[in-house]
Formats: structure tokens, sequence, C-alpha cells
């Protein structure tokens, strides 16, 4: 029998708030935790939107150094506080609808 690959459960991705209703011109905050059961050195972070938009943002993470907001467009800034990342979004408009999503690769 194979042996399972002991990486697979050493990361715990969660995000927040699951879904939000926003009015055109607000200022929308997402989060995402990451969890990592091990010590790690580097961490890979991508906001994406829905299936086909690409990576929205995308940043490299060291486990103990925050980031202060900084901007991956002229309307989304990412930030991270460890264990938590947030990316926001502002002025948001009727095509920011749809479903973001917190990708993160634990880099060896």
């Amino acid at each position: 029998t194979p042996t399972p690959f002991p990486a697979a459960s050493a990361l715990r991705v969660s995000q927040d708030p699951g879904k939000v209703r926003v009015t055109a011109g607000d200022e929308v905050a997402l989060g995402c935790q990451v969890l990592v059961a091990k010590p790690w050195e580097l961490l890979r972070l991508e906001w994406v939107k829905d299936t086909g938009h690409g990576v929205l943002c995308a940043t490299r993470l060291h486990p103990d150094t925050p980031v202060p907001a900084f901007p991956c467009s002229p309307r989304l800034h990412l930030a991270w506080h460890p264990p938590r990342a947030t990316l926001s979004l502002r002025q948001a408009r009727g095509d920011d609808a749809g479903c973001y999503l917190c990708r993160v690769t634990l880099e060896i």
C-alpha cells in the first residue's frame, strides 16, 4: 500500500466571510487564515476569482514577517498579519461579483 504523503494534512486554509453582499462603492475585506502544522519558511499565497480569471494578487510570505497592505492593482491591496492574509477591494463595482479563492502553496 502506498504511504500517504505526510505534508497533505500539514496545511489548512480557511476563508472568511464565506459570503458577503456588497453595494457599489463599498470596500470589501476578504480574509484567509493559514494554519501550518510544521515550521515553514516560505508560502506562496494567491487570490483568484472564479475559474479562468487568472491570479488577482500573489505574493510570497514568511512565517513571522507581517506585510503591510501593498497594491496588486489600483483597487486591490493584500496584507499579511500572520497567520492571516487580507485582500481588500476598494470601490467595489458590479463586475467584481463572483467567487474569490485564497490559494496557498507551501514552498520547499
